[in-house]
């Protein structure tokens, strides 16, 4: 099957530290060339994929001092799969409502992952207006506040088994936490758990613009605390034994995830999550197999104590089972086939010109 997967211009695919969308966009675009499809990723040129790499901004949008309006190279790169769809089965966006009014003028199939968060209001009216455009849910409760939009189906995220992996006769010390620091991810509570625990807490998180302030007024005078230790931003490389090496994930957000990405990272580490009810949680943890949801912080300190209930290596058998990268992009080929029979489309020739016409 010939794909193309559209990538956000924000962050190189795979981001060389955070973020969240380009990193799924990686594994599954590398995910898809391994099960033998021919996959084109349309992403900016630091970009690194043993797919064909379509190059239309020369680096990440996040990393060029130049770039005021990043929707200018956003409407550029669209345009381009537009004009080029005829040369894919299957267009596979991953830019929200972007490409809804332009995609659905052309014969191709395509879809769009929604990543993000869905519970604004200014959102209503758009899928209103596109309500027959297909799009995939990462978790159920990200559907909530659009229940009218013709979701295709939800697949959750997926990490390559070999990226991660438990540490082998691991000595766990501390309590980890990962990701972004904002007033939604609750460092400060995750703070305040491993310290009435009785336990060190290790940080790895980045700090975005918008979020400096926060930062400086809320967070920085915790990170004198003798219990906390900040690490910083880390790479993929630097998180097996970040989080191998942690007795779990503290997770307490204060808002309705839509996945969150660092807790099927630390499954994959074997390394089970204490995460507070909230968006996503409740599809992604299994309660007293890899981890624990809680309501707060008196239930996260007492699940700290019954840690030693779980077995790290069925949290990471739960992982694989559930949260591969194979089992996401296995999930994402289903949709695509789909979406061939309701257009009653054939696969492109292949380069021997063994397969069917359209």
């Amino acid at each position: 099957m010939r794909i193309a997967q559209i990538a956000p211009l924000t962050e190189a695919v795979p981001p060389r530290l955070y973020g969240g969308t380009e990193r799924v966009v990686s594994y599954l675009t590398e995910t898809l060339v391994e099960l033998g499809h021919e996959v084109s990723l349309f992403a900016s040129g630091d970009s690194r994929t043993a797919a064909r790499l379509e190059i239309y901004w020369p680096q990440s949008l996040r990393l060029d001092p130049t770039i005021r309006d990043s929707f200018a190279p956003h409407l550029l790169l669209l345009e381009e799969v537009y004009r080029r769809a005829d040369e894919f089965d299957v267009l596979h966006c991953h830019l929200d409502y972007l490409p809804f009014s332009l995609f659905s003028r052309q014969p191709v199939p395509f879809l769009t992952t929604l990543h993000g968060r869905l519970d604004l209001p200014e959102l209503q009216p758009v899928f209103a207006a596109f309500s027959h455009i297909p799009v995939v849910s990462i978790s159920d409760s990200q559907r909530i506040p659009l229940p009218r939009a013709n979701w295709l189906a939800t697949v959750h995220h997926g990490v390559p088994e070999q990226l991660l992996m438990p540490i082998a006769g691991g000595r766990p010390s501390y309590l980890a936490f990962l990701g972004r620091i904002s007033p939604e991810k609750r460092l400060d509570i995750a703070i305040e758990i491993a310290g009435r625990a009785g336990l060190p807490i290790k940080i790895a998180a980045k700090v975005d613009k918008v979020d400096v302030a926060y930062y400086e007024a809320v967070i920085k005078p915790l990170m004198a605390l003798p219990h906390v230790e900040y690490i910083g931003e880390i790479s993929d490389a630097e998180k097996t034994e970040f989080l191998g090496n942690a007795h779990a994930l503290l997770f307490p957000i204060d808002w309705q995830e839509p996945f969150g990405l660092v807790m099927i990272e630390a499954m994959a580490c074997g390394t089970p999550v204490i995460a507070f009810n909230r968006g996503s949680v409740p599809e992604v943890v299994e309660n007293g197999v890899t981890g624990f949801i809680v309501e707060g912080v008196d239930e996260a300190v007492a699940a700290v104590q019954s840690l030693h209930q779980l077995s790290r290596g069925t949290v990471r058998s739960e992982f694989e089972r559930r949260f591969s990268a194979r089992v996401m992009a296995q999930n994402y080929v289903a949709l695509y086939e789909t979406l061939l029979q309701q257009k009653h489309r054939r696969l492109l020739p292949d380069p021997l010109g063994t397969a069917f016409e359209l």
